[in-house]
């Protein structure tokens, strides 16, 4: 087979050399013929690139079957899949299926099962079921030109937390896609700088940092209630700040998200507060990163009209709010452990996910912790908390004007991983208390839990 395969690779580097003399002898014929040339070696370059990949595989196939292996989650995962849509352009799928078979004893806030958060207040009744919303899939976009040093790229991501397609008794089985991402990159290998346009997370997320769970991805553990961000439409600028130095690597990024906020007018029509005037979110991140530790800084403003698009909103309270943000985290990994956390504090913070998605100029602080230990390179244990405190005052003062009435929120989880190749199963234990208050004197605690078990294929 590795003659033939060796013949097969001769012949056509041959066709190909043959192939690039014979445009070039008749060259200075006329400007069709030059495009011609073009042409074939757009055609040429292609084909190199395809019998390139096609030699990585026969030298990643091993050449005979191989014994069973004792540790199948060490074994090196096969190559993605990649095709071409223009010369020069490559594109890779990838993604994971995800499953969750789940039994809660509360409904929780932005839906029940992967999408559970925290719980309803006064909420009652048990429930179970399964979901695989978190199933998602991605195109990465490489090689395209753009001028100099400048290439191109870009990302294409979707999942299934669109909704369901109706309310009918057969609705919950058929989720609706949702676009998570959609951008372009520009990046300059030289300069180690990349332009990123399109929708995409805010860099208030921690996307390097979020916590470990096959039950929550989407909607990550304490996501809303120990943390923020969003995807949003806008350009980020990332600068490597010691480019092609060794060491810890500085990454300083800069971005201007569209505007955003809870009415008034039409959330899905670009008229809410947020897009009153041209006020967008405006974000800055400081990241430094090492063989087996990263850590961050980022800050947030942005300032909204409650008049809206059209001036003439009442606002009750006030007629403007200022959402600013501070957020330090970080990771580390020693030997077998992994650590994971971040602290923040700002105010205005819904845009963002902040304050249990509760609108208004309300102060808050939170964070969250994560602690993981690797048993084997199988088995992994981690445990999570999470804690977020708008201010009360705060929160009673815009009761009725985006605030909702939830005071105080702590999560805790456990969840034993299990890691095979491709493939992870689980079973997470989620707890999670919130406070909250329907009048701004009454007060009432709901606790909820959810437990599950969980699987994971990524491709």
């Amino acid at each position: 087979m590795t003659t033939r395969h060796t013949h097969r690779y001769s012949a056509l580097a041959l066709s190909m050399a043959c192939a690039l003399m014979l445009p070039l002898a008749g060259h200075a014929q006329s400007d069709t013929r030059e495009q011609q040339l073009e042409q074939r070696v757009a055609q040429l370059e292609q084909q190199l690139n395809e019998l390139k990949a096609m030699i990585q595989a026969q030298k990643a196939a091993p050449a005979a079957p191989a014994a069973p292996a004792q540790n199948v989650a060490a074994a090196p995962a096969a190559a993605t899949p990649v095709f071409s849509s223009a010369p020069g352009v490559s594109v890779a799928l990838h993604g994971f299926v995800s499953a969750s078979a789940f039994s809660q004893n509360k409904s929780f806030t932005y839906g029940n099962g992967q999408n559970a958060l925290f719980p309803i207040p006064g909420s009652k009744g048990s429930l179970s079921g399964v979901d695989v919303r978190n199933t998602r899939f991605w195109l990465d976009f490489k090689g395209a030109k753009f001028a100099g040093n400048w290439s191109g790229g870009g990302r294409i991501e979707m999942d299934f937390f669109g909704g369901f397609n109706g309310t009918g008794a057969y609705s919950q089985q058929q989720p609706t896609p949702r676009l998570r991402q959609a951008y372009m990159d520009l990046t300059n290998l030289e300069s180690g700088t990349t332009v990123r346009i399109g929708q995409q997370w805010d860099l208030m997320f921690p996307i390097d940092n979020s916590p470990t769970s096959l039950a929550h991805i989407a909607f990550p553990l304490g996501f809303g209630s120990g943390y923020g961000g969003w995807r949003f439409p806008g350009v980020v600028v990332m600068q490597d700040l010691n480019h092609g130095s060794t060491g810890a690597q500085w990454r300083l990024d800069v971005g201007v998200f569209e505007g955003t906020w809870s009415g008034p007018g039409n959330n899905v029509n670009y008229l809410t507060a947020g897009s009153a005037g041209f006020r967008p979110q405006v974000e800055a991140r400081l990241h430094v990163q090492d063989k087996n530790w990263l850590a961050y800084f980022a800050a947030h403003y942005s300032k909204v009209d409650l008049r809206g698009v059209d001036g003439t909103a009442p606002t009750p309270i006030r007629s403007d709010v200022k959402s600013v943000g501070y957020e330090v985290g970080g990771q580390w990994k020693p030997g077998p452990w992994t650590f994971k956390g971040l602290a923040y504090a700002g105010n205005g913070l819904g845009e963002i996910f902040g304050a249990m998605s509760q609108f208004g100029d309300i102060k808050e602080r939170g964070g969250f912790v994560q602690a993981g230990y690797s048993f084997t390179p199988n088995w992994s244990l981690y445990a999570f908390y999470a804690y977020s405190k708008p201010d009360s005052g705060d929160v009673i003062t815009w009761m009725g004007n985006g605030s909702t009435g939830l005071l105080r929120n702590r999560q805790t989880a456990l969840s034993l991983q299990y890691t095979a190749g491709s493939y992870d199963l689980s079973a997470e234990w989620m707890h999670d208390k919130l406070d909250s208050t329907s009048n701004g004197v009454d007060r009432k605690t709901t606790t909820g839990n959810q437990f599950s078990l969980n699987a994971l294929y990524r491709f």
